[in-house]
């Protein structure tokens, strides 16, 4: 009896002992890597959405600077074409979120085709205005609307992603070649806006811009089989999955930090043109703007790759401190050069610290709520980009050359202040159904 019991006993060790093992080598072949960006994009459908999405979202990159330019023409004024912009900005971040609870409720198509024919009529009729000399109040009353109808495709292209890949690892990998894509709009964007401007008609900015968002938004909601069902993630607890983003207070925190990041695009979308213009080469504006989002892009890439190892918290912090360190040296820059060499550290800075706050929403908000928490971030992106094109312009107006560039300084050391005082409430926090209702009960313990 005794011989036996040890017998099974030694057979017990040596099967655990094997099965330790496997696991181990199973968890080593496993842990280091990251599904990578090739086999994200191969996945089946992938590409039906993502090239009309491209063409749509660039509105975001455009339409600022494509405001500036054209105003700053007819008008003379920086400071006219920045309030211009600015209305449009705070139209964009107002109406945005908003635009994602539609969506999320009744269906991206029923929002993306009425919201597209506004945008481009709307942008048309401010263009028109503009060229014909109208009165300010006239231009901000066409921005109104310019600006609240911008097709929140960014955030409609995450959420679609969200449905292809559900449970599968490819979903941290789809969220950071979405913030790539972001980035690469910017590189895209100011470079055919500037050039447009300049080298075709100065309307010719806003015409493109409308004429992209018409026909890539169409497109992309002609996707019907890649379209997330209405009330997606909603599993019928309406009360859990209709709760507001902004009742996270991280979301809030992340707000105020990307608040700061559109601060550094809108300054240097403002302060670039005048500074080349200044230097008699204004084609050089959409040059160095694009050198900011090409380092603003291929970080992203980087970023994206990498297997991080150290918490998202502790990236925001870090990347964001070196963000307002780069950008606290632009307003001293008084050569293309150095200016070049310094835009580029800075976009370098900026896609990190946006792909790590998307992160964070994964964790801090229920699966119901993040495609509204991602509209509040790209809002808060507007907003603070319209904020910085007004006072840079009045700065540029008033000041000396280059004085625009104290924006970004000032807003992304008020975002770092903010974020070191409130980064506790960037931990994660369960947001289970059970939690969400309040109940918190503890899962019950099997028993033997």
């Amino acid at each position: 009896m005794g011989s036996t019991v040890t017998t099974s006993k030694n057979s017990m060790d040596s099967q655990n002992s094997m099965d330790s093992r496997d696991a181990g080598r199973s968890e080593t072949s496993a842990a280091p890597s990251r599904p990578g960006y090739g086999q994200l994009l191969r996945t089946r459908g992938a590409w039906t959405f993502l090239l009309p999405g491209f063409a749509a979202r660039q509105p975001f990159a455009m339409l600022t600077l494509s405001i500036v330019l054209l105003v700053q023409h007819t008008t003379g004024s920086y400071g006219a074409a920045g309030a211009a912009a600015a209305v449009t900005g705070v139209s964009m971040a107002v109406f945005a979120p908003y635009s994602g609870r539609l969506a999320d409720r009744y269906g991206q198509r029923a929002v993306l085709l009425p919201g597209v024919l506004v945008h481009a009529a709307s942008g048309l009729t401010l263009t028109a205005l503009a060229l014909a000399d109208a009165p300010l109040w006239a231009l901000f009353a066409a921005a109104v609307p310019t600006g609240a109808s911008v097709p929140q495709i960014g955030p409609m292209v995450r959420a679609r992603w969200g449905v292809k890949l559900k449970g599968s690892p490819l979903v941290a990998t789809a969220a950071a070649f979405e913030s790539v894509t972001d980035e690469l709009t910017f590189v895209v964007g100011p470079l055919l806006a500037t050039a447009l401007c300049t080298a075709v008609d100065p309307a010719a900015g806003l015409v493109a811009e409308a004429a992209l968002t018409l026909v890539g938004g169409l497109l992309f909601a002609a996707q019907k089989s890649t379209q997330p069902p209405v009330g997606a993630g909603g599993g019928g607890h309406a009360r859990v999955e209709h709760a507001s983003a902004l009742r996270v207070p991280g979301v809030r925190v992340l707000i105020v930090t990307f608040l700061g990041i559109g601060s550094v695009f809108g300054g240097m979308q403002v302060s670039l043109a005048a500074f080349t213009e200044s230097i008699g080469e204004p084609g050089l504006n959409g040059v160095l703007y694009g050198i900011f989002a090409a380092g603003n892009m291929l970080s992203g890439a980087v970023c994206g790759a990498v297997a991080w190892k150290v918490s998202p918290q502790r990236r925001l912090l870090v990347g964001y401190t070196a963000l307002a360190l780069a950008a606290s040296g632009l307003w001293a820059a008084h050569s293309v050069l150095v200016l070049a060499g310094l835009g580029l550290l800075v976009g370098m800075c900026i896609a990190p610290a946006l792909i790590t706050g998307y992160t964070l929403v994964e964790g801090l908000v229920p699966a119901g709520a993040r495609t509204e928490a991602f509209t509040w971030l790209t809002g808060a992106v507007a907003l603070g980009q319209a904020a910085a094109v007004t006072v840079s312009g009045q700065l540029e107006d008033r000041f000396w050359g280059g004085a625009g560039f104290l924006v970004p300084m000032g807003g992304t050391v008020l975002a770092l202040v903010t974020l070191l005082a409130l980064r506790s409430r960037l931990s994660a926090r369960p947001h289970g159904r059970a939690a969400a209702r309040g109940v918190g009960h503890r899962a019950p313990a099997a028993v033997d």
